[in-house]
């Protein structure tokens, strides 16, 4: 979420015709053509946040600038060319790094949020302990996980709570 990502489209020499055909998993479908012959492109449904890399003619990848969970789906390049036709089919997840925080509830034990993250974050405990683990859906997509540490022995004063997630892992430390 919030970068930028190219998809690559087969580069032939000779290209008559380039077309990215786009089908979100959520709203309508977009298209993205070029025509050799006229020079031209042409859009129809696409959001501004999609476009050619550079120009067709020399690179017909496709740009998606600030990706969003809504980009996802199924992205496919067709080239005409006088070699031949040629597909390249993508399927797009964007994955959203969730939030990590570690607090203390009113038990004094610590609880290990990790909030919006797509797909769903694992959390661990360094320490040897028994955890409940809870998952919230959102309607995006996302997922926040909570894991509530219970600590085996009284004598423990500091723990660390490590998220494991695509987009990167993380881990906090509190005494509680």
């Amino acid at each position: 979420v919030g970068n930028s990502s190219v998809l690559a489209c087969p580069f032939k020499s000779n290209i008559t015709m380039v077309t990215w055909k786009i089908s979100p998993n959520v709203g309508g479908p977009c298209t993205l053509g070029y025509r050799a012959d006229t020079n031209k492109t042409d859009r129809t449904n696409c959001s501004d946040s999609m476009n050619w890399k550079f120009t067709p003619d020399c690179n017909p990848a496709l740009e998606i600038r600030q990706v969003r969970i809504a980009h996802e789906g199924n992205y496919t390049c067709e080239v005409v060319a006088t070699e031949g036709n040629f597909h390249k089919t993508y399927n797009l997840t964007v994955l959203v790094p969730p939030r990590l925080t570690l607090y203390c509830d009113d038990h004094s034990n610590p609880v290990c949020k990790a909030a919006a993250g797509k797909p769903a974050a694992q959390i661990s405990w360094v320490l040897e302990s028994n955890s409940t683990r809870k998952e919230e859906v959102h309607d995006n997509g996302t997922v926040t996980v909570l894991s509530k540490f219970a600590a085996r022995s009284s004598n423990v004063t500091n723990t660390t709570c490590i998220v494991a997630h695509p987009a990167g892992n993380r881990s906090e430390s509190k005494a509680c």
